[in-house]
């Protein structure tokens, strides 16, 4: 079967650097786990990670080439190793009838380990929990103190944490107004953080005030993960689904949901209320 390849060649010897401005697409940080650090990378392609692309993994390709799903300035990229092992090739792979071979294998080996490892910041991010630890379905949303569409999106979710369907992990930043930052430190030092935070959502105003150090560092430590996963509105939720191959990806709504949008964030209708 004949292939081609919509490429730049990229020579060993002249490591020639790949620029682009494209965004990686969905919820996606721009660090992932380097494969050379547990086994050496052909010379060509340890080139390339050199120059700062991130080597996510490998994968087989056809014509004789090794692949290695990559990621460069926010970028998702394959690299073909020619059978010689002299020479990475980077590009698209189509076959003889023009299909793309290369955009599953971006899918598997760099947008789905990228986002696993997003979803392991989100969990080792600073958060308040907000229902039962026993819900089966978890979601992170990026909150701040001040803003009101949190309050409204708290408050839509009330059947479905209640009723113990959905776990909320409020990540607290602070980016809306000059206090926010305070506040969200206030809610997270509270003796309960999370009877605090309903106290607030149901209208109780915060009284900002100094918090300890490693506090602080908390609230600064999230607005990083915000800027960082390209987030811009509050609230932003982060939610697993199951695609068909049955790999866990992760979705992001930015913003207050639609009502479309909630049922699709919340895995299923509102429960049935007492």
């Amino acid at each position: 079967m004949p292939l081609t390849l919509r490429t730049l060649n990229v020579s060993f010897k002249k490591r020639n650097a790949f620029k682009t401005s494209t965004a990686l697409s969905g919820l996606l940080l721009f660090a992932g786990f380097n494969i050379s650090h547990a086994n050496a990378l052909p010379a060509p392609v340890q080139a390339l990670a050199d120059q700062g692309w991130e080597i996510h993994g490998q994968f087989d390709a056809p014509g004789g080439l090794s692949g290695f799903g990559a990621s460069a300035q926010g970028q998702e990229i394959a690299i073909y190793l020619t059978p010689d092992g002299e020479h990475a090739i980077v590009g698209t792979l189509t076959d003889h009838q023009g299909e793309n071979l290369t955009e599953a294998q971006l899918d598997q080996h760099v947008r789905a380990v990228l986002e696993a490892e997003t979803w392991q910041l989100l969990e080792d991010s600073h958060w308040i929990q907000d229902g039962s630890t026993e819900a089966p379905r978890v979601i992170y949303t990026f909150t701040d103190a001040n803003c009101p569409y949190c309050q409204a999106f708290w408050k839509k979710t009330r059947p479905w944490v209640e009723a113990g369907e959905v776990q909320l992990r409020h990540i607290m930043v602070g980016i809306l107004a000059p206090d926010s930052p305070a506040k969200a430190a206030t809610l997270l030092a509270a003796d309960d953080p999370s009877a605090a935070l309903k106290r607030h959502e149901e209208g109780e105003a915060i009284t900002a005030s100094a918090q300890p150090r490693d506090i602080e560092e908390q609230v600064y430590t999230n607005n990083q993960l915000f800027d960082a996963l390209g987030l811009y509105a509050t609230p932003t939720s982060a939610f697993q689904r199951e695609v068909a191959s049955g790999v866990v990806r992760i979705d992001r709504i930015q913003g207050m949901p639609e009502e479309a949008q909630l049922l699709e964030l919340m895995g299923s209708p509102a429960p049935e209320t007492q």
